[in-house]
């Protein structure tokens, strides 16, 4: 007998041994049962809770002017290839991921049971993940009350990726010690646009 042979012999054996459990049912975490009834308020709660940072604009000009003063503060900015022009902060020197300290990306929409952002991979993986400040531009129009109705809404064009960011990247692995920015950015802003 081989040691593959042996190794799946001792894993059937395991199983065989092993007591039958039945399936918990639907994944209930921590998500509001019911969903939240105000998409933007459920997530806006949600996404502060997970330690990231919300701020709500009326309209495409006023998320421009916030973004633009947003951005005055870094040194150099990588922008999302899904970000509009018009939200772009051209204002400062744009810089590959791995060196910017702010990476800017636009949202396909939001999920309020969960507080997380939904991303498209063509944005940029190393654009979300790599800044470790991230600002991320959604309209309140799609923020969905659950995951369920956001992935429903996104069938006809969902991308071969897709982001779902809940704030900050965050670690308490060595010394149950809380890190933020450990496995991506240890800040991320979503701007909401109202309008």
């Amino acid at each position: 007998m081989s040691a593959r042979e042996r190794v799946l012999a001792r894993v059937r054996t395991a199983l065989e041994e092993r007591t039958r459990v039945p399936h918990p049912g639907p994944f209930r975490g921590t998500r509001p049962e019911p969903p939240p009834a105000d998409p933007l308020e459920g997530f806006s709660t949600l996404f502060l809770d997970a330690g990231g940072e919300v701020v709500r604009v009326a309209d495409e000009a006023a998320a421009t002017a916030w973004a633009r003063a947003f951005a005055a503060g870094f040194g150099s900015v990588a922008v999302g290839a899904t970000v509009p022009p018009s939200l772009a902060p051209a204002s400062r020197p744009s810089a590959p991921p791995e060196t910017a300290e702010l990476g800017v990306s636009m949202a396909l929409g939001a999920v309020a049971e969960t507080g997380s952002l939904l991303l498209h991979s063509a944005d940029g993986r190393r654009t979300q993940l790599l800044p470790p400040t991230h600002l991320v531009v959604v309209h309140a129009s799609s923020i969905h009350p659950t995951l369920v109705g956001a992935l429903s809404s996104l069938r006809s064009s969902l991308p071969a990726a897709l982001g779902l960011h809940s704030g900050p990247s965050k670690s308490a692995d060595i010394g149950q010690v809380l890190l933020r920015g450990v496995h991506g950015p240890g800040r991320v802003v979503a701007l909401i646009i109202e309008a």
